[in-house]
């Protein structure tokens, strides 16, 4: 068993008061209608409008999506507030970092950051409440931070014998951990030791996801597998047949009945609810890998690649529906969604931290029959960075596409008439 909690006490947080601009400070003395070798009351009475447009400020630029983070070092993971517009990500040092976001432009802040991990954090969650952040770490720790303060308040030592590589949140006391080795923890934070201690996997546990009921624990590795366990039963229920690539990632789809996994290979596999020895169903969205899988809707899902794509597929009817965003030529490393499902965040080896709007999403339907490859092989674009920061010519891409797609319709719907 793992070394029992320690509650870590409050770090002071004495702080210097805020350096004033000598800049700024001459601007709000210095009245502006007035000038050293002139006194005021012999100043030509000035063009009132004239005063107001210079006094008033530029007002600020609104985007369609927050400005990139740029960062030190890569961050592994990234994790968004559940209710606010708060972002939290983990990179190879060991450092966390909290930023608030914002489309005005230069609004992004950092808020604090935390250096407890002595090795690379791998992955990052909020509490449901937001209050609480844990994170999980190379160096085998498990640790509980204020969210607000990004103070250390739990830390678990050596709670396993390998990397840890994967965390759930299950409810606001118990918690999940997978490593490198295949051994899945899980613990409960009131007592801060484990309830669980299963190893059924021969390679590292990539994601961790439960049922709605919090009764199911389904685990993916890197051997291949897909693990369930019965948390209520604290025991270990199958594993699934193996595939032929590591799975990377595991979710939930269709109200909880059906289980979506991603693989090294660039394929998604799907699984009935309680059919997990074998698949229903598999496809291939011809990436070179599916690193991590966000759900948007019961429906749709964005995936990340380590071609540095981020596409939104489609399942059942299975469709690649197009390109969200990139990273170009960096893999991806893990996704987030918004709170409010305007955007998903995106973490990557290049050190940055981007934001690709996907409101559009949740409306999006998904005809039956499959539409004609493009001709220049490109997928269609999903949002108006999807193939360039600043593209000139997105607009008319855009319409273009739309164009296509009508004529594709009418093209299949011929061909469907014609083929009775």
């Amino acid at each position: 068993m793992a070394a029992p909690a320690e509650h870590v006490e409050p770090e002071s947080t004495e702080t210097d008061p805020p350096e004033t601009d000598k800049t700024e400070e001459t601007k709000t003395t210095r009245d502006p209608d007035t000038s050293d070798s002139e006194p005021a009351d012999q100043d030509p009475d000035p063009d009132p409008d004239e005063d107001e447009d210079e006094d008033e400020p530029p007002e600020p630029k609104i985007r369609d999506t927050p400005e990139d983070i740029r960062l030190e070092a890569i961050a592994n993971t990234v994790a968004l507030h559940p209710s606010r517009d708060i972002l939290v990500c983990g990179d190879v040092d060991g450092d966390i970092y909290a930023y608030s976001y914002s489309c005005t432009e230069g609004e992004n802040r950092e808020l604090w950051s935390s250096g407890h991990h002595m090795k690379s954090c791998r992955q990052v969650r909020f509490s449901e409440d937001g209050l609480k952040l844990y994170s999980v770490s190379r160096d085998k720790a498990v640790h509980m931070l204020d969210a607000e303060r990004g103070q250390l308040v739990t830390r678990i030592r050596g709670a396993h014998g390998a990397p840890i590589n994967s965390l759930l949140l299950v409810d606001e006391n118990i918690l999940a951990t997978g490593d490198d080795g295949g051994t899945l923890k899980v613990w409960d934070m009131r007592k801060g030791t484990d309830i669980m201690d299963l190893k059924q996997h021969e390679d590292y546990i990539s994601d961790i996801a439960v049922d709605q009921a919090k009764r199911i624990l389904l685990t993916t590795s890197g051997d291949g597998t897909m693990g369930v366990f019965n948390i209520k039963r604290r025991r270990f229920e199958l594993l699934s047949e193996c595939q032929s690539g590591d799975l990377t990632s595991v979710a939930l789809m269709k109200r909880g009945k059906k289980v979506v996994c991603g693989s090294s290979e660039g394929t998604i596999y799907i699984f009935n609810w309680n059919g997990f020895g074998a698949t229903s169903d598999r496809f291939a969205i011809k990436a070179e890998s599916v690193e991590c899988i966000a759900p948007i809707t019961d429906s749709i899902v964005c995936t990340a690649s380590m071609d540095g794509y981020i596409r939104a597929v489609n399942l059942f009817p299975n469709r690649v529906l197009g390109c969200i965003g990139q990273h170009v030529g960096e893999p991806i490393e893990e996704l987030a969604k918004s709170w409010d499902t305007r955007f998903l965040a995106s973490s990557a080896h290049d050190q940055l931290i981007k934001f690709w709007d996907i409101s559009s999403l949740p409306g999006t339907t998904v005809n039956e029959y499959r539409k004609r490859k493009k001709k220049d092989g490109r997928m269609k674009s999903l949002s108006k960075k999807a193939h360039g920061e600043n593209d000139f010519f997105s607009g008319l891409v855009e319409e273009t596409e739309k164009k296509e797609d009508v004529e594709e319709e009418e093209e299949e719907e011929d061909s469907d008439s014609g083929s009775d």
